[in-house]
């Protein structure tokens, strides 16, 4: 969505908003809606300063005490804003309340913000339009965002270890190989009979000497180079499909994405929707992979098939899985069971990353260990020559 400052005239009184719309003619369009004559239109100007990200979470827990105490969905917004001392806020439920006082619904309203609210909060809101739960259809999403966040952060606390280990395993081996090799050559240019670790050390003093600066380059650039690489979505998506090739870390991607679709599609389904509507909007968080199966999966559904049997055909289901649906299907609660199949695989999830943490740490430690004991070796070596031809 891109910003776009309006110069409109309303009941005989200028003035200037700012419209979120994907295009100029969208920005015009919802502005002519409103009964208002547009006199001009151009797209905002960017800020310097960095502007604070839209604190959703926040939102939507603020909005959910409003509600319970009372307050319409206008009154508690108009609320937020008021209360609110951030500019970006301010504008964003600004922008909001327009589309309110227009005479559309929350989620239409919401709808017109993408880059800020998700498509999952935008169906949840909608369901909840149609039964009159809007606080409780928000206090679902936000128990599923914090069990999504919870993962999240444990899969990003178990690989920042291995990640600090590496960085500081590369700065000693860069220090060892920069300033202190090239120390000891010196020392052993001089000497006769050198063995092999000797010729070696000499070897790379030389080099270092010789082309230090060229070194220190092509080490500094192969380090943009490399982040830049990481940074890359089809080099990320090609490394991750080499490691998937490991049976284990394949079924541990295989769980985590069947967590997030029997949570997703269990929180669709207590929202009110019909099985298909909640297949179709919990399909745009699979994988591409996975998108022919889901298709085939909703005709079969479509066709009456039960959902247990066609999530089975297609693959889409554990045994575990499988059973406790074809429960939910008998007792026509669905979408506990949906919410209780994701808890399952969270315990297991959990136990798999615990388990990593032990047994990958130790072993990049030993490597790394190995590496810098390595060159400590290779330095020292010589003198132990030395000492032993003395004595």
């Amino acid at each position: 969505m891109k910003c776009f400052e309006v110069t409109l005239l309303l009941n005989g009184t200028r003035s200037t908003q700012q419209i979120q719309a994907s295009c100029m003619e969208e920005a015009r369009t919802q502005v002519e809606c409103s009964g208002a004559l547009v006199l001009k239109i151009k797209p905002c100007r960017r800020l310097t300063r960095r502007t604070k990200p839209f604190p959703l979470t926040l939102f939507i827990q603020e909005l959910i005490a409003l509600l319970d105490a009372g307050l319409m969905i206008v009154e508690a917004i108009e609320a937020l804003s008021e209360s609110s001392r951030d500019a970006e806020q301010q504008r964003v439920l600004g922008v909001l309340m327009q589309s309110l006082h227009r005479g559309r619904q929350l989620s239409q309203a919401l709808a017109e913000q993408p880059a800020l609210f998700p498509p999952l909060l935008i169906s949840t809101v909608a369901s909840s339009e149609q039964t009159g739960q809007l606080a409780i259809a928000l206090g679902r999403f936000l128990h599923y965002e914090k069990r999504m966040e919870t993962l999240r952060k444990r899969i990003r606390s178990t690989l920042l270890y291995p990640s600090v280990v590496l960085s500081v395993g590369c700065l000693i081996l860069f220090f060892l190989l920069g300033f202190i090799i090239p120390r000891f050559a010196i020392v052993f240019e001089g000497m006769k009979n050198l063995n092999g670790s000797a010729q070696f050390i000499v070897w790379w003093g030389h080099l270092t000497q010789n082309h230090g600066t060229l070194l220190l380059v092509s080490s500094i650039a192969g380090a943009i180079l490399l982040v830049s690489a990481l940074r890359d979505k089809s080099l990320r998506q090609m490394l991750l499909n080499q490691l998937l090739r490991i049976p284990q870390l394949q079924h541990q991607y295989e769980l985590a994405i069947l967590v997030r679709f029997y949570r997703t599609l269990g929180l669709l389904l207590q929202g009110g929707m019909t099985v298909v509507t909640a297949l179709t909007l919990t399909g745009s968080l699979l994988p591409p992979r996975y998108h022919q199966n889901l298709n085939q999966v909703l005709t079969e559904v479509q066709a009456g098939k039960a959902l247990s049997s066609s999530l089975e055909s297609q693959q889409l289901t554990t045994p575990v899985a499988s059973r406790l649906l074809v429960v939910g299907e008998r007792s026509g609660d669905q979408p506990a069971m949906c919410e209780r199949i994701a808890a399952f695989y969270d315990e297991s999830l959990e136990r798999a990353i615990e388990t990593f943490s032990k047994v990958f740490e130790p072993v990049l430690m030993l490597i790394v260990g190995g590496l810098v004991g390595l060159v400590v070796f290779l330095l020292y070596m010589p003198i132990f020559e030395i000492a032993g031809g003395l004595s």
